[in-house]
């Protein structure tokens, strides 16, 4: 097509990362493009999702993303929101094993300690003397290796180092136990420092710590009012047309012309387009692209999702709260939960509210969340109680409470993944772009960088 004319793109998913992708669409084709973006849902923002509990805004999907990383941050800049963006406080977070709140290990990275010595009240003493000696330890490595993060570490440290501290992180962050995370996936930094010749998970490990020691300032931010905000400003700025509660169905064509099968009462709906980006979970992709990208799609319907629920709870502002972050529960506790926010600890801006709120996160992959909302509140307040005891508080008062579900939130980033997925990208046909959370990293700042991508390569069969 000429480059003059109007081009008219479909944008498949309204969450971040097809709202950024409208959102650079615009910017780069200008105020005569169409842009259409679809999506189920009756609202925009997918997985950011902002909720009210007991009067206050509560994000129940992702919370925070990493500010050292550039592609938020700058988005957040250029939407103009910088001055909205927020820090957390200074406590830390704790792990619950044995029944007790303890600290979180550190120096580590992702749970993985820098030795035994952070470890210490945490981990078992067999493995503590193991990881002592790990240094010492002969390590066959080479460059192709993409092992399990839960099976290195407990292999070279010990199964408590990964109950204890590796699980209750990466938990949080993949909804998936560390044995079934690929190294290369989920801490490639780690894998990167074997590949340059570490000799041990304690040298790499130290390594990693030692080339971030730099960095200055919080790692985490937040906006001030929820990713409510970020989700209305790239509507906003975006200008495209939305097209809420239509689910699609189907893509056909090739590069020049694809068409968008739509559901309506009447049947599938045709609609023409000169280029489309699927910013749909990666399995949802899968089955659009059977048709244009069949090789590409196989791949893509092979990544399982891990489903997980979040109970956000308002218990009264005069609620003593443990002095930390949050609790991240180890893997051989006993209680139901994974993870608790106690957000208005967490972050400052919410301390002096009507209420304070907390998250309780629920669920990993092959964990299914199959618990009534009720019961899952129920259990939410009785391990709340459990840890709020062990922390010499009494117990909360929850005032409200909302349960938000995610059956198919985070994508499972299996040993290989990337790889497996690197290769699939390359099989897409001219005109098609994939965004979101299944193809090179799962939170947000991740999610902005598929989408920039995206919308750099259909776009350059459009002008050219």
């Amino acid at each position: 097509m000429s480059a003059v004319d109007a081009p008219r793109i479909a944008v498949v998913g309204a969450g971040v990362s097809g709202l950024t992708a409208a959102f650079r669409l615009r910017r780069r084709l200008g105020v005569d493009a169409v842009i259409d973006v679809y999506d189920a849902a009756e609202q925009p923002g997918g997985l950011l999702c902002t909720r009210t509990v007991g009067g206050a805004a509560v994000d129940v999907g992702a919370e925070a993303f990493i500010v050292r990383r550039p592609e938020a941050r700058d988005l957040v800049a250029e939407l103009g929101l910088a001055d909205r963006v927020v820090a957390p406080g200074g406590m830390r977070p704790a792990i619950w094993a044995d029944g007790g709140l303890h600290p979180l290990p550190s120096p580590a990275m992702m749970g993985i300690p820098r030795g035994p010595e952070p470890m210490v009240g945490l981990a078992s003493d067999d493995d503590l003397q193991r990881m002592a000696a790990e240094p010492d330890r002969p390590l066959t490595w080479s460059p192709d290796d993409d092992p399990s993060v839960g099976d290195l570490v407990a292999d070279r440290f010990g199964p408590s180092v990964v109950a204890r501290g590796v699980d209750p992180m990466l938990g949080g962050v993949y909804s998936a136990l560390s044995s079934s995370l690929g190294l290369r996936e989920a801490i490639p930094a780690l894998a990167r420092a074997f590949d340059d010749g570490a000799p041990s998970l304690t040298a790499a490990v130290g390594r990693v710590l030692d080339a971030g020691a730099v960095a200055t300032g919080p790692v985490f931010g937040a906006l001030r009012g929820g990713y409510r905000e970020l989700v209305d400003a790239l509507v906003a700025a975006g200008g495209a047309n939305l097209h809420l509660g239509t689910p699609v169905i189907d893509l056909e064509g090739g590069p020049g012309r694809y068409t968008l099968l739509l559901d309506s009462s009447v049947g599938p709906k045709p609609v023409d387009y000169d280029a489309v980006i699927l910013a749909v979970p990666i399995w949802m992709a899968a089955r659009l692209l059977g048709t244009v990208a069949p090789e590409a799609a196989a791949v893509f319907e092979t990544v399982e999702p891990a489903g997980s629920a979040v109970v956000a709870v308002a218990v009264p502002a005069s609620t003593p709260l443990p002095e930390h972050s949050g609790v991240l529960v180890a893997t051989d506790a006993d209680l139901h939960l994974k993870a608790i926010t106690l957000s208005s600890q967490k972050w400052p801006h919410l301390r002096d509210g009507d209420v304070h709120t907390l998250r309780t996160s629920f669920g990993r992959l092959g964990d299914s969340v199959t618990a009534s909302d009720d019961e899952l509140v129920t259990l939410a307040s009785e391990d709340l109680a459990t840890v709020f005891a062990a922390a010499g508080v009494p117990a909360p008062v929850v005032e409200d409470a909302v349960v938000q579900r995610w059956p198919g939130g985070i994508p499972h980033y299996g040993p290989g993944h990337l790889a497996r997925v690197r290769a699939a990208l390359a099989l897409l046909p001219a005109g098609v772009g994939v965004a979101g959370s299944g193809y090179n990293g799962v939170g947000v700042p991740a999610c902005i960088g598929t989408a920039g991508a995206a919308v750099g390569k259909v776009t350059a069969t459009l002008t050219t």
